[in-house]
Formats: structure tokens, C-alpha cells, sequence
């Protein structure tokens, strides 16, 4: 047992590292823009417009990377799929390292967002095909865990390294992945889709250790291998389209439940509240972040998917109510459509009362973060790496991705319109709605799948 854990956490920690890339790749974001908009070079100095879309462009790069993965992780498998995606996030790296102008930078956050697509799709599958079911809810949870590690990695470095440097650091795991994944199986399910039976076996003996019974799981897997192709036809068949509905619902949910538009307010509301320097208050975010994320990832196996998104789902409603009725208070008129401008927003609610009550919007925000990281962060990630058939794994799963992705540009780049058109409360108990939805969803639509072998959630899905 212990050969087989060490085996399986070995493969785990490798696939991780890409998630951990990707993490570093949106917090670089943070630190890097006031450093550009303050840099003596016209040609690289950010104005406001242009640091917005700095941030936001990841997110196309994403998007398309959704699309890409979900082709590339059915045709060349998932371990060569990982091992391609260290390509663009290396590339992007050294276009920002050496950039000479704006579009240099832009044209790099996309490539490193095109890789961070790829990697947000295929390491969930690359995790959940080869755990065992004892421990895969900890394991997949591991994904997410190493994305908010990246962000706080990048806040904190961010302190002390020019952006060039940064840039460097953030390239180094996603190269220490291409070398651990070279060495790594690729997974049973996998090879026994491509009739590689022998090389299965192979990688089951890594993964499981020389004493389990290889054979037996073998032929579990084989029971449920469709080996003729999937064609649109078959999207008509509950046992494809339920799952992929699910999943994409899920990603849609994760988004518009405001977590892009918390983290824009992140910064100001601390320095409201006398926290006078914004990048710790990154990095105290991001400690939240991190602490919470691993608490879901160590009792994910025993409270189950759906309890931990019922939980999240709750503390976000409520922190988001909140948050609007901070902003509820504080705003000295109750129609600020005339100027959406969050800045202004939040200048004016300083102007109205000061900062009697700003302690209102921190413990907002620190619930709000921690609701988030508890279950509607990981578990979304997890429940689509488990819930496909494995024909359609790859094209779901991208389907999953490029509704995330899409919805993260969305509520990231119209939140200001968002304001002008429902005032900044009226927006924030949207998203408290949006939280109350994501929880009746998830009692009515989402299967609790602890416990459950892949094989086993596939013969639901194909009975019920």
C-alpha cells in the first residue's frame, strides 16, 4: 500500500505542477500592473484601459485552450497533452520577458492563458483516471489547491521581484512539469481506449503497486471502454447530454456567483479599511484562499461533493447579501448609475461615511473567499473530471472549460456596466441570488459521486 500511495502521489504532484503554472499566470496580474503603470518606458506603461485588458485577456487565451484541450486530450492521450501545454506557457513567458511594447505583453498573457485552457481541462482527467476512489475526491481537490497556491506564490514574489524576474519564476513550473511528466504513466483508461491492453497493465502495476490485482481492474475498465467513436447523434443519449449539462451549469454557476468581481474590489476595500498596503492584503487574501481550499481537499472524501456545496453555497449567498448592504450604507445616493465606475463607487462610499463600517465589507470579503475556496472552487473542477463517459471526456470536458473561461471574461469585463445598470448593492445581491440558485441546483441536478469508482458513475448516468 504504501508503494502504491507513493506511486500515485508521485504521478499526482507532477500533473499539479500545471495547475500550479496556471495559478502563477493569474496572480502575475496583480503585482505586475501598478509596477506598469508607473514604468518610465511609454512603450510598456499601462493606462487604465489597457491594464484592464492586461488582466482579462488571460481569459480569451483560456477559452480557446478549453477548445484545444478538448481535442488534444482525446487524440494524443492526457499525459502528452500535459507535457505539449509546458510549450505555450514557456513561449508566453519569454514574449513577456522580452517584450518591447504593449502588445508584446498582451500577446504573451494570451499564450500563457492558451496553455493555462489546456491545462485547466486536462489535469482533472489526468487525476480522477488514476486514483482510486478512496482518495480521488483529496486528489482532484489537489488542482485547485495548487491554483491558489500559484496566486499567493505570485503575490508574494511580486513584492520583491521586478516584473521581468517574475515573469522568470513563474516559468519555472511548468518546465520542472515536462521533465516529472516525461517519466509518469499515462492512464489505464486511456490505453485500454486504444487497445493498448499490455501498456494498461503496466501503468495500473505503477500506480497500484506489484500486489494489487491488476487484472480484475482491468477488466472493470474494459466493461465500460466504448471503443467505437462519439458523433453528434449521440448527444441525444441521456448518458452524454445529462452529464455534460451538469458540467457546464456547474462552471456557469462558479462565475456568476461573483468571484472575479470580489477579488476586483479586493485591494480597495482593505486600503478602505486602513490597510495602506494593498499587496499584503493580496497576500492575506490569498492565505485565506489557500488554508480553506486544503480543508476541502482533506474532507472532501468524507463529507461528499454536494455537502461541501451546499456549505459554500450558503456562506457565499450570505457574504455577498452583505457586501451589498455595506454598499447599501456607505453609498451617500442611492443611484450611481451617472458614473459606474467602480473607483468612483468606492470613493464615494469613503466620502459618505468614512471608514465606521468598512469592517463590514473585510469580514465580507474574507467570508465571501473562504465560502468560495470550501466548495464552489474545487468541487466544480473535480465533479467534471468524474461525471463523462469516457468517449466524451475530452469534448465535455472542453465544452466545461470554454463555458468557464467565457464567463470569467464576461463578469470580469461588463462588472462595470453591471453597476451603472443595477447599482453596486443591487449587483451584489445578483450574485447573492446567483449563490441561492447554485445551492437548489445542487440539491436537485448534481450526483454525490464519493466513494463511487468511474466505471460506477458512468452505469448511473447510463440507468437512470
Amino acid at each position: 500500500l504504501r508503494v502504491q500511495n507513493k506511486k500515485l502521489y508521485l504521478a499526482t504532484f507532477a500533473a499539479v505542477l500545471g495547475p500550479l503554472s496556471f495559478g502563477f499566470v493569474l496572480g502575475y496580474s496583480s503585482p505586475v500592473i501598478p509596477e506598469l503603470r508607473k514604468i518610465n518606458d511609454p512603450k510598456l506603461r499601462l493606462d487604465n484601459g489597457q491594464a484592464s485588458w492586461f488582466g482579462v485577456v488571460v481569459t480569451l487565451g483560456a477559452a480557446a485552450g478549453g477548445i484545444l484541450g478538448g481535442y488534444l486530450v482525446d487524440k494524443v492521450g492526457r499525459k502528452l497533452s500535459l507535457m505539449l501545454c509546458s510549450i505555450p506557457y514557456v513561449f508566453g513567458y519569454v514574449v513577456i520577458i522580452s517584450a518591447q511594447n504593449v502588445w508584446m505583453l498582451y500577446f504573451g498573457r494570451i499564450m500563457t492563458g492558451l496553455a493555462s485552457g489546456i491545462t485547466s481541462l486536462v489535469v482533472p482527467v489526468y487525476i480522477s483516471e488514476i486514483s482510486h476512489p478512496k482518495v480521488r475526491g483529496m486528489l482532484g481537490s489537489c488542482v485547485q489547491l495548487m491554483v491558489v497556491t500559484g496566486i499567493l506564490g505570485a503575490y508574494v514574489a511580486g513584492i520583491t521581484l521586478k516584473w521581468r524576474w517574475l515573469a522568470v519564476l513563474c516559468s519555472v513550473p511548468c518546465c520542472t512539469m515536462l521533465l516529472f511528466m516525461f517519466f509518469m504513466p499515462e492512464t489505464p483508461r486511456f490505453l485500454l481506449n486504444q487497445n493498448k491492453r499490455s501498456e494498461a497493465i503496466a501503468s495500473l502495476r505503477f500506480l497500484r503497486g506489484p500486489h494489487a490485482d491488476h487484472e480484475w481492474e482491468c477488466r472493470q475498465i474494459e466493461a465500460s471502454v466504448q471503443e467505437e467513436g462519439l458523433n453528434l447523434y449521440e448527444f441525444k443519449n441521456p448518458s452524454i447530454y445529462r452529464p455534460l449539462l451538469i458540467g457546464v451549469t456547474l462552471m456557469f454557476f462558479q462565475q456568476v456567483t461573483g468571484i472575479n468581481a470580489v477579488m476586483f474590489y479586493a485591494e480597495t476595500i482593505f486600503e478602505d479599511a486602513d490597510f495602506k498596503d494593498s499587496r499584503m492584503a493580496s497576500v492575506v487574501v490569498g492565505s485565506i484562499q489557500v488554508c480553506f481550499t486544503a480543508v476541502a481537499a482533506l474532507i472532501i472524501d468524507k463529507t461528499g461533493r454536494k455537502v461541501l456545496l451546499y456549505i459554500s453555497g450558503i456562506i457565499m449567498a450570505l457574504s455577498t447579501a452583505l457586501f451589498g448592504l455595506y454598499f447599501k450604507m456607505v453609498l451617500p445616493h442611492q443611484n450611481n448609475s451617472s458614473n459606474p465606475d467602480v473607483w468612483f463607487t468606492l470613493n464615494s462610499a469613503s466620502l459618505g461615511t468614512g471608514s465606521g463600517i468598512s469592517w463590514l465589507a473585510v469580514v465580507s470579503l474574507g467570508l465571501f473567499v473562504a465560502g468560495f475556496a470550501l466548495g464552489w472552487g474545487p468541487v466544480p473542477w473535480l465533479v467534471i473530471s468524474e461525471i463523462f463517459p469516457l468517449k466524451a471526456r475530452g469534448i465535455s470536458s472542453g465544452a466545461c472549460v470554454l463555458t468557464n473561461w467565457v464567463m470569467a471574461f464576461l463578469v470580469t469585463k461588463e462588472f462595470n456596466d453591471f453597476i451603472g445598470f443595477l447599482t453596486s448593492y443591487g449587483t451584489f445581491w445578483l450574485f447573492s441570488a446567483f449563490c441561492c440558485l447554485n445551492v437548489i441546483f445542487t440539491a436537485f441536478y448534481v450526483p454525490e459521486t464519493k466513494g463511487q469508482t468511474l466505471e460506477q458513475i458512468e452505469a448511473y448516468f447510463r440507468t437512470s
